[in-house]
């Protein structure tokens, strides 16, 4: 019971309850000198030196207990420093003690030794005056209000037992009573001196961390009270305000800050009114607030009870970055002209109103693009083919006018938009523009290249056409200024959309007739002029269309390549290729023509291995047929593909000589083993000395290169004659020989030049034409 405080709290608790001890030591020192003069009345009334003792002893150790409080509040002893709180403890206990000790003998010599009656009286007035006295000062320390109580208790009560009645006796238990009531009270105060402390604590602890939320809250903070005045503000809050106005914002009227904002036109005045009407209401929400220096806030509005808390948060790197989103959602990254998506929404909202127009507006869209851009990237690199671009991005915003959309539709494809143009002779005008605009060739990294475009041009004044409608017959026009030479603008007119929608039945039967294997194979042979027989066919796709007769190739095969059917069509000709030569004598070959679209669409090696491996043909009978087009368009893979096929022994031709960009360094680079010139070379050599030449000199330069050189288009027996007089052409094909033959006839064909000896082949040779 008696033991130290230090055991039963924590240190911070510990160390304020010995600070309330040592409390007040003046209000303690005034006590002691009054009880030192009450003992002295008493010894000078019942002339008793004990209470004269009394009276110095109250004097010598409320000096010493007042020196000591002193000492302790010198010493500023810290709040969780619990070692020397208990040496503290221990001294107030030992001079509060000796203090209760004088207290407790000058009832008991009052009482017991000098029996005066006044001496009584006071003595036991003030020592029970003191015992309140002492739960008051001394509640926090347990056991120190215990000694204290019973050295004061015990001898006053031993005073009123001695007395010989039974008044006396009574009374000291009721003393002893009410007095050890006191120490209960103390208790109760201590408890509610430790609930103060702790409450101090705990407010000053979340004072310290408000304070510090708010000084490192990264947004602005403002709270406004019942009556819409900013009570709080963080220094972030006022920093940001104080960008905008001068008036002080603590103090002021939020509202009236808000609405000369507005008036100055710093803040939007539709915002402000709806934050100020969000605060009003008490309503929770947020509200972007747009600032002059395009800086963005983003308010967000939370109340409670009449209180209102305004969050400002500098969300302007956001903004600023869902702009460059949205602006690179909605433009190409390269030329920062709209892209298809956006040219897409903005036509379609144009179009859209001219609906309700009376009459509708005029409106022109052209689709540009530019000629052999493919060659632009091939030749010189990718960087300069962007380049390019981006200087036609440039080129065109300069040349049309600023109500023109212009936009980027892919690769290499631009498109324009104009909401009104007041006659077709405008729009013709906006493409000659154009045209005139790539005139001037482009000047890129030091390179001067000349770039012409085509041009497809439409004009609408029927309301209900869509932009899909529109671009489509651009596009149509676009095909035909391409068609008819490039570098040249073309107006659409009705026969597109004829040849249109028969292209688009065209390609719904290539797709049956593919799936439902309704194609058929004719095979042309290629004559070796030196021995008159037939050394390969050309196997060659035909489609008979049920209703519309035979369909040429060169109006199929396109189809077949737009619409990604060309790799089926390859993989179903090199199958049967190779299955109609294996019926063939074994020293005739099939050749077959290879796509670009085929070195990525299919997967050659894999297709032929199969196909030679099935029908039991070796590959020296087997030869792909490229032209130089498709080499350009895939060089790298065409290269690694080409070479792996020569590589298995099958003969690498490349068709169509002479029509492409870089016959020659083509011929280096790939493993070609033989050359068939094109028939453009052949047409005027029987008439024509300067065209035998030409085709003499190339004939030479594939022999020089070690390939076998081929002359397509032999049809006459004069050309025949000049060329294997002056060309030193090594195989031929042509009309001469034999048109394309379905495989059944081939086979005859090929028996009957091959039985016939050199002498008869010249008189027969006309009966196979």
């Amino acid at each position: 019971m008696f033991s130290s405080a230090r055991n039963s709290m924590p240190a911070l608790d510990y160390v304020s309850i010995i600070r309330s001890v040592y409390g007040d030591q003046r209000a303690m020192l005034a006590g002691v000198i009054a009880s030192a003069c009450a003992a002295a009345l008493c010894a000078y009334n019942a002339h008793s030196p004990a209470l004269w003792i009394v009276a110095l002893a109250f004097v010598l150790f409320g000096i010493a207990r007042y020196l000591n409080m002193q000492a302790f509040w010198r010493a500023s002893i810290g709040s969780d420093d619990a070692e020397a709180a208990e040496q503290w403890e221990n001294r107030a206990v030992i001079l509060g003690s000796l203090v209760a000790a004088v207290y407790g003998a000058f009832c008991l010599v009052s009482m017991a030794v000098v029996s005066n009656p006044y001496a009584e009286l006071v003595s036991a007035s003030l020592s029970i005056a003191v015992m309140v006295g002492l739960c008051a000062r001394n509640f926090g320390l347990d056991r120190l209000v215990a000694i204290q109580m019973l050295l004061v208790i015990a001898p006053l009560s031993l005073g009123l037992l001695l007395k010989a009645d039974i008044y006396h006796p009574l009374l000291a238990i009721l003393l002893v009573i009410m007095l050890a009531s006191f120490r209960k009270l103390a208790s109760d105060i201590r408890s509610i001196l430790l609930s103060a402390v702790h409450g101090r604590v705990e407010a000053s602890r979340l004072a310290t961390q408000l304070d510090m939320a708010l000084s490192t809250l990264e947004h602005g903070l403002c709270m406004l009270d019942e009556r819409g005045v900013v009570a709080v503000a963080n220094e972030r809050a006022l920093h940001q305000f104080a960008h905008l106005t001068a008036q002080p914002l603590i103090g002021a009227s939020f509202e009236a800050v808000l609405k000369e904002l507005a008036v100055q036109g710093a803040l939007p005045s539709t915002a402000v009114d709806r934050l100020l009407d969000m605060v009003g209401r008490r309503s929770p929400g947020k509200v972007l607030l747009a600032l002059p220096n395009t800086r963005y806030f983003e308010v967000t509005v939370s109340s409670r009870g009449e209180r209102t808390v305004l969050l400002f948060e500098d969300v302007s790197e956001r903004v600023a970055s869902q702009e460059r989103i949205s602006f690179m959602a909605r433009h190409d990254t390269l030329t920062g002209l709209p892209n298809r998506t956006y040219f897409g929404e903005v036509v379609a909202e144009d179009l859209e109103a001219r609906k309700l127009e009376k009459p509708p507006r005029t409106v022109s869209l052209m689709i540009i693009d530019i000629d052999e851009f493919k060659h632009v990237n091939d030749t010189f690199g990718h960087i300069v083919g962007d380049q390019l671009l981006v200087q036609a991005a440039s080129r065109l915003r300069e040349c049309l006018p600023a109500a023109a959309i212009v936009a980027r539709l892919g690769g290499d494809e631009f498109i324009v938009y104009r909401g009104l143009v007041g006659e077709i002779a405008q729009a013709r005008a906006d493409a000659q523009a154009v045209l005139d605009a790539f005139a001037t060739p482009f000047v890129l990294d030091g390179l001067i290249l000349p770039a012409n475009v085509s041009v497809g041009l439409v004009t609408s004044v029927m309301a209900d056409d869509l932009i899909d409608d529109l671009m489509t017959k651009a596009d149509l026009a676009l095909y035909s200024a391409k068609g008819n030479g490039k570098g040249r603008s073309q107006v659409f007119h009705a026969q597109m959309d004829i040849d249109y929608h028969y292209r688009q039945r065209l390609k719904t039967d290539l797709l049956e007739a593919v799936r439902g294997g309704a194609l058929t194979l004719a095979f042309q042979p290629l004559v070796d002029i030196a021995t008159r027989r037939v050394v390969s066919c050309e196997a060659l796709a035909r489609w008979n269309h049920p209703l519309l007769g035979p369909i040429p190739p060169s109006t199929f095969i396109p189809l077949a390549e737009e619409m990604g059917l060309i790799s089926d069509i390859t993989a179903w000709v090199i199958e049967q290729a190779a299955a109609e030569c294996s019926r063939w004598p074994e020293e005739v070959g099939v050749a077959v023509n290879i796509s670009a679209r085929d070195f990525r669409g299919a997967d050659l090696l894999k297709l032929v291995d199969e196909a030679l491996a099935k029908f039991g043909l070796a590959a020296e009978r087997f030869e792909v047929e490229v032209t130089e087009t498709a080499v350009i368009e895939e060089r790298d893979i065409a290269q690694r593909v080409l070479t792996a096929l020569a590589a298995r022994g099958l003969s690498i031709a490349l068709d169509d000589f002479g029509t492409g960009y870089s016959s020659l360094s083509y011929l280096s680079a790939l493993p070609f083993t033989k050359l068939k010139i094109d028939r453009s070379f052949v047409a005027d050599i029987a008439s024509n000395g300067r065209a035998l030449r030409l085709l003499s000199n190339v004939a030479r330069l594939g022999r020089d290169l070690e390939l076998t050189v081929i002359a397509e288009g032999i049809e006459t027996a004069e050309q025949l004659a000049a060329m294997i007089e002056h060309t030193g052409v090594q195989q031929a094909q042509g009309y001469l020989f034999s048109r394309p033959l379905p495989a059944a006839n081939v086979r005859a064909l090929i028996q009957r030049f091959n039985d016939l000896s050199e002498d008869r082949l010249d008189d027969a040779m006309v009966n196979f034409g």
